[in-house]
């Protein structure tokens, strides 16, 4: 029995192995599924860390952590404390923080981004990328957005952003550009001039944007984003031999596109790129790009990972994306690294911890604490704001970050008045969402849509409303590409369908248009009047079914 035992112990290691192996032998794209946008890494040793931009959603700048550039685990946000800044009310939708970037230099991690819609292009800077992370170092004289920081080997260290310095803006529609200028990194100040480094790489180029400098093989190259962040987005890259250019345009150009392809390949609308190389010498980078569903993306723009290997043309050092291939792939071998699972994301939230969980954001800064983990319990104060304004309404929520998914909680909620309502929210912006709420004895459920494309007021209207008595009630919400259905009920096996399959179209970036991306959480509301009243959620589940 004995040997029998060991036997079959053997033989499970050994299969355990193997499977493991071919499990591990490659990756799938995005790396960072649901809202992830405009993302940056860099590398200290042989850690990886990445931030992604966050617009309007506190805290902002999640920074994530790979050891092997496929598995990350979220440490923290680089903007985690409500005094350390401030989103107010009236931030649009898609204002906020745009284009982080992320280096490390001397001991210290940098995150310079911008604040569009307030004060513009800042730095913040700790010394663990877990936080906590400095105030703002906000930066006087920087037009544009986008910044980032380089440090040549003479230890100076350069601002590269995007906008136009030169007074030559208006040429052509779309007409943005790229800027350098010196900066003291540790006292956010900008020295000596400013110099125009390209406006694109071709005589009409829209939007030139998230420039990231490098020196590679003794070569200055300046990759950027260009096409607008949409159809015709794409990577470009610049050359040069000085410091202060000229930066010529490579032939190679565009060196990552998919504007050729349409809606025809699964993945579509990459760009806004960063590199990284690995300990072992190995190049890889970062992009975002969009998984449209019967061509609506609904889940906005991810982070992407791809191959990258060196090739000098006769316009210098030009990169190749996935050679052989030129695309993004949504399985491909990974990075010759040794492969370091983390912990999953917690699909089960049952607020018994002392700290919220790094998954949820809310709407802009909370300037008062409303909610709070209480025996178990996470209890959310109701208040005048709704999700329908551009305030921080009582709202907490996690990105979706699949097309097929159940999100589900149990509240304990219940008031006599008409405007005091709680329950769950599937969010894209303040004029495109979805409520399913307790209002008094009733469920309803409410959609909101934009008047036109690209429109920031919504248009409300009432699905369907049932009565509802129970003390406490289960919400819960199922996506299935582009259908959504709603349920409610005493227990999990006991669920009421209402509203019948709901089309998420209008959340995609077709249609609703928005840097943001796709939400849904736990919602409580007195709809413009006081209230002592609190709704309690005694768990919340987010589950990706693929």
């Amino acid at each position: 029995m004995l040997f029998r035992n060991f036997h079959l112990f053997f033989l499970l290691m050994i299969f355990g192995t193997i499977e493991s192996q071919i499990t591990n032998e490659t990756f799938k794209n995005p790396i960072l599924s649901g809202f992830y946008p405009d993302p940056s890494i860099c590398r200290v040793g042989d850690t990886y860390y990445m931030v992604n931009s966050t617009f309007e959603w506190f805290p902002g700048l999640p920074i994530h952590r790979s050891k092997d550039l496929v598995n990350w685990e979220k440490i923290g946000h680089g903007l985690h404390r409500p005094d350390q800044i401030k989103y107010n009310d009236g931030l649009k939708n898609s204002n906020g923080i745009f284009a982080p970037s992320i280096r490390y230099n001397n001991g210290t991690f940098y995150i310079i981004t911008t604040m569009v819609g307030q004060k513009g292009n800042f730095i913040i800077t700790a010394k663990n990328p877990a936080g906590p992370w400095s105030d703002p170092m906000w930066i006087n004289d920087a037009p544009g957005i986008d910044p980032s920081l380089f440090w040549d080997d003479d230890g100076k260290c350069y601002y590269t952003g995007a906008g136009i310095v030169d007074g030559t803006q208006g040429e052509w529609p779309g007409k943005n550009g790229v800027w350098m200028q010196e900066i003291d990194p540790d006292k956010g100040l900008l020295l000596g001039e400013k110099k125009q480094l390209t406006y694109g790489h071709a005589s009409n180029a829209r939007w030139a944007e998230g420039p990231h400098l490098y020196k590679i093989n003794g070569e200055y190259v300046l990759l950027i984003g260009e096409g607008g962040t949409s159809e015709f987005h794409a990577v470009t890259i610049f050359n040069s031999k000085d410091l202060w250019g000229p930066y010529v345009p490579n032939h190679a150009n565009p060196v990552l596109t998919h504007r050729h392809l349409g809606y025809t390949y699964p993945i579509t609308q990459t760009g806004h790129a960063d590199l990284v190389q690995t300990q072992n010498g190995e190049w890889w980078s970062v992009m975002l790009a969009k998984r449209p569903v019967e061509k609506h993306a609904i889940l906005a723009r991810e982070t992407f990972l791809a191959k990258v290997e060196l090739w000098n043309n006769e316009s210098g050092l030009t990169l190749m994306y996935n050679p052989g291939f030129g695309l993004l792939k949504e399985e491909q071998q990974r990075p010759n690294l040794p492969w370091t699972p983390v912990p999953a994301v917690k699909e089960l939230n049952n607020f018994d911890g002392d700290n919220i969980d790094l998954e949820w954001n809310c709407l802009r800064t909370p300037n008062v604490s409303w909610y709070e983990q209480v025996k178990g319990k996470m209890q959310i104060d109701l208040r005048p704001e709704t999700v329908n304004e551009w305030k921080n309404p009582s709202y907490l929520a996690r990105r979706v970050k699949s097309h097929y998914y159940e999100a589900s909680t149990q509240m304990e909620f219940s008031s006599k008045k008409d405007n005091e309502k709680a329950g769950l929210v599937l969010y894209r912006k303040s004029s495109t969402h979805y409520q399913l709420l307790r209002q008094k004895n009733e469920i309803v459920l409410l959609k909101t849509t934009a008047k036109t494309v690209k429109g920031e007021k919504g248009i409300s209207e009432e699905i369907a409303r049932l009565p509802y008595k129970g003390k406490q009630v289960i919400l819960k919400t199922v996506g299935d590409g582009l259908n959504v259905t709603f349920f409610f009920g005493s227990s999990d096996k006991d669920l009421t369908q209402i509203g019948g399959v709901q089309d998420m179209s209008s959340f995609s970036d077709e249609v609703a248009w928005g840097f943001n991306g796709t939400y849904i959480g736990m919602y409580a509301t007195s709809e413009g009047s006081e209230s002592n009243k609190k709704a309690a959620f005694d768990w919340f589940k987010l589950k990706s079914k693929k």
